[in-house]
């Protein structure tokens, strides 16, 4: 009887320790994407905007424009010095 509960128990555990490993594995892809995001969220929401312009029959220059000039400052952003010491900097 105690021998059950022990396999069962040791089971539990491999279980939870398995879904712990995937939530960090989770939490660290979210952590990924939003710092892709951040860099080139401009980037892209000009770039989507520039093509609905273009497919609607529009002029979509000004944004395809746009976004080659977050494309330049998401690059020039990347390329800068950014640590810990200087966190509260990098969000301006």
């Amino acid at each position: 009887m105690i021998k059950g509960r022990l396999k069962n128990n040791s089971r539990f555990k491999q279980l939870g320790q398995g879904m712990t490993e995937y939530i960090i594995i989770v939490a660290l892809i979210a952590i990924a994407a939003i710092a892709v995001y951040s860099l080139f969220g401009k980037t892209v929401k000009n770039q989507v905007s520039g093509m609905a312009m273009e497919l609607s029959g529009g002029d979509g220059a000004a944004a395809q424009k746009k976004a080659e000039d977050a494309a330049k400052a998401a690059s020039t952003k990347a390329e800068g010095d950014g640590g810990l010491g200087n966190y509260t900097g990098q969000n301006k």
